[in-house]
């Protein structure tokens, strides 16, 4: 064999051992990602657990489950879920999360409807009274003892649900004195649910804006509840 076809043999040799260690490389590769991602999952889900409220349903996420075909099987929708348990990617749930459904507790009796608005307009009770009806086609049911800072009792009274989670669409309360609310309260409409929790909610009668609908953000917390049928 010729000096030439010596070097031309070892280079081929090399070649093809470079070749096979380059396929090896990107399959390690290739699965490190894939564990890792698996992994991430399962750590995600683990993390993404909630503490439901007093009322909810919870419901555990297994393989194959998408949010909308866990909305159908309680009788909600996506939409609901996701603001409700304050998921920004709707297409995104992980194995082992804790999906809260919004409910009332099993035997209680049905919720009351009201049968119009009976509150003084420019107050933020006649405000959400209204609001609520526009968006869910129901009026509150009570008319007396029914300051902004009594809903959360009459509500119960009522059989309407109470939550510490916002939801869009839910009778924001708030105590006297709490986040700048005066001393009967304060009630709104949660208009939106942003991604660090806090809510913007659509007001009447809030500070200097007596006649006007303003939009403010608020924050779940102490003297916060959340109203809805």
């Amino acid at each position: 064999m010729s000096k030439h076809q010596q070097i031309w043999q070892y280079f081929q040799q090399h070649r093809m051992a470079s070749i096979l260690v380059g396929h090896i490389s990107v399959v390690v590769v290739l699965g490190a990602l894939f564990l890792g991602n698996l992994m991430g999952m399962h750590l995600l889900g683990a993390f993404a657990k909630n503490s439901c409220s007093n009322g909810d349903h919870s419901y555990t996420v297994v393989s194959g489950d998408t949010l909308g075909g866990i909305a159908n099987h309680y009788k909600t929708t996506w939409q609901r879920l996701a603001s409700y348990n304050h998921i920004s990617n709707p297409n995104t749930i992980y194995v082992n999360q804790t999906i809260c459904i919004p409910g009332h507790s099993s035997g209680s009796p049905p919720p009351t409807k009201g049968t119009g608005n009976y509150f003084p307009y420019g107050q933020c009770t006649w405000y959400a009274n209204q609001r609520y009806h526009a968006l869910h086609g129901v009026y509150v049911p009570w008319t007396s003892n029914s300051d902004a800072w009594a809903w959360i009792q009459r509500a119960h009274d009522f059989h309407w649900r109470i939550s510490s989670r916002p939801s869009v669409g839910d009778i924001l309360d708030l105590q006297p004195w709490v986040q700048g609310a005066y001393g009967l309260g304060h009630v709104a409409i949660v208009e939106r649910v942003l991604p660090n929790g806090h809510v913007i909610a659509s007001n009447m009668n809030w500070g200097a804006y007596y006649w006007d609908v303003t939009d403010v953000e608020f924050s779940p917390g102490p003297g916060v509840s959340f109203i809805s049928y």
